[in-house]
């Protein structure tokens, strides 16, 4: 019988090149991860998420996979595995890998195989196609800039790539991909892993039609990316096979990530009586703070308007409530850090760190940690040539060189802002040089913040962020209404606090918290009737409350546990 556990838990997501090396060579590993556990036991997380460590050539850091049942020799062997899942099991904390299916490495065998020629038993593994009018197939877009089509000179059509050209996408027409996949997922669960984080699964099925996206604004040659690149026709039968398959068989959890989803699709993936996955990620809030519809794409940012940010969890929360689950998240590998993004990386690190934790924390769903979050790791600021991440390259080659659409001041700009190489430099564990992280130069520099910004540092301040953090774990653990109480969304208008209330039979908590650094005012809503009130967790020493007004300070965060009169 399968249960939901995954629903109570915490998890955390370990990007292991940048977590901890314990061979000195530059690169993290799965004995560094080994090393660590006992940190993560003492925050309190339940699981561990590692992104890839399948054997890969590393052209999109592990997303690329030759090999999906051996270890990037760097990282470890599959005894290191082993040993890894049999350590964090002996703690009570479970593991979840990356599922990375819709595409391969060009270098895996099945590619090898299928690019040889048209009639080779492989070549249906991928999807090939003739161009028109010696052009591509059809105007798709990469995510990672420019066409999603690469040409073939050996056998003269295209592929398709919606990643880097180095990253072909599987056929999932095709069965003997499905089973192929079937039997690598039983692989890993037979060893003893406890779920999966399935990569741009929403993208799984295609169009088979294949058909061209409307040119924008009468542009011609544009690479457009829209509603083809997700949730195609078939998408929900193979999950369902999947689930049939392979998920059935095992007590586990199921993360997607499906971008282009609306909540209205997410029940489709996590409505249990479906059979499908547990939970999804939603880009939706993520994407609030870029220009829509702008041809630079997600390097066009704007600020966050906070009634969009409460307008879009709401709609989530709500939606969800009874049908589905919501996972949570402000970071992750392929986003910044949001303490330097929508909080104050400055003068108010702390109270913004904390705040924005309070928010996340208390809404009903699993929330996911990104390793670093829990010390208030912030962005780097580095030369673009100290950037390592292919999408940042190819964004400039794409915005900044070829189409002079973006200066190189306002990519630069953006890439501070929204680069994903602010999630990846090295965890900080002490202000030895290279942050702890490794006795050898990293693989990417070492955020210069490390000084001030470790774990040691944390562990030493009762009042870091590390332990607002444990502590935040450690209610959800400790009481039912944060994992299963109705969620209801209260001052929708109100510009600068974020407040909502938890319900759970007889037991009601109040978050409020200030989003930004002008004081702001709270008004007690008149139909809770107090009796009396406790505060659960705050992220200043003393709040400056009252029955019936709470005046708040810069990115104050509060949390009351309610008790109403009759």
């Amino acid at each position: 019988m399968k249960t939901e556990w995954w629903k109570s838990s915490v998890v955390y997501q370990i990007y292991p090149r940048s977590f901890k090396d314990s061979d000195n060579d530059g690169l993290g590993d799965i004995n560094g991860i080994i090393e660590k556990l006992d940190y993560l036991k003492l925050l309190g997380i339940d699981v561990i998420w590692l992104s890839p460590v399948y054997d890969s050539p590393q052209d999109d850091n592990g997303y690329d996979i030759k090999n999906y049942k051996s270890i990037y020799p760097p990282f470890g062997n599959i005894k290191d595995m082993e040993k890894l899942i049999e350590k964090a099991h002996s703690m009570d904390i479970k593991i979840i890998m990356d599922l990375v299916v819709n595409h391969t490495s060009d270098e895996h065998p099945w590619f090898l195989e299928s690019k040889k020629s048209k009639d080779n038993p492989y070549r249906d593994y991928y999807i090939w196609k003739d161009g028109i009018n010696d052009q591509a197939p059809n105007n798709w877009g990469s995510f990672f800039s420019g066409s999603a089509w690469e040409f073939d000179y050996d056998t003269q059509q295209y592929y398709l790539h919606y990643f880097t050209k180095k990253q072909p996408d599987l056929n999932w027409e095709n069965e003997k991909v499905r089973q192929d996949v079937w039997d690598i997922m039983k692989f890993w669960m037979d060893m003893g892993i406890d779920g999966w984080r399935l990569d741009v699964i929403s993208s799984i099925s295609k169009y088979q039609d294949f058909p061209d996206y409307e040119n924008a604004d009468g542009i011609t040659n544009q690479f457009i990316i829209g509603k083809y690149h997700s949730n195609g026709p078939r998408l929900h039968e193979f999950l369902k096979e999947m689930h049939e398959k392979v998920l059935s068989k095992y007590n586990c959890m199921t993360v997607g990530e499906a971008p282009g989803s609306t909540p209205n699709e997410a029940i489709l993936f996590t409505d249990p009586n479906r059979k499908e996955l547990d939970m999804i990620f939603t880009f939706e809030h993520m994407d609030l703070d870029t220009e829509q519809n702008s041809p630079n794409g997600k390097w066009q940012c704007r600020p966050l308007e906070l009634l969009e940010l409460k307008e879009s969890f709401d709609k989530w929360q709500t939606s969800l409530e009874e049908k589905g689950w919501n996972s949570l998240y402000w970071n992750n590998h392929d986003q910044p850090r949001i303490v330097s993004r929508w909080g104050n990386d400055a003068e108010y690190r702390k109270e913004s760190a904390k705040m924005l934790a309070t928010i996340l924390h208390f809404l009903k769903g699993t929330p996911f940690i990104y390793q670093g979050e829990e010390i208030g790791k912030i962005n780097s600021r580095y030369d673009l040539e100290d950037y390592q991440d292919v999408e940042i390259k190819n964004a400039y080659n794409q915005l900044v060189i070829q189409d002079k659409s973006m200066s190189f001041e306002d990519f630069l700009r953006s890439v501070h802002y929204k680069g994903r190489d602010n999630a990846r430099t090295p965890m900080q564990w002490d202000d030895s040089e290279n942050a702890g992280f490794s006795e050898a130069r990293a693989w990417i520099k070492v955020n210069p913040s490390y000084k001030e910004i470790n774990v040691k540092n944390s562990l030493d301040d009762d009042d870091s962020i590390f332990y607002y953090y444990k502590k935040l774990l450690q209610l959800r653990k400790n009481m039912d209404i944060v994992v299963n109480g109705k969620y209801e969304l209260i001052y929708k208008d109100h510009p600068a606090i974020y407040s909502y209330l938890r319900t759970l039979d007889n037991e009601t908590l109040l978050i409020i918290t200030n989003f930004y650094e002008a004081p702001a005012v709270f008004e007690m809503p008149k139909r809770l009737k107090l009796k009396k009130f406790e505060v659960l967790i705050s992220n200043y020493p003393q709040a400056l409350y009252g029955f019936e007004i709470i005046k708040l300070r810069p990115y104050e965060a509060i949390v009351l546990y309610l008790e109403q009169t009759d």
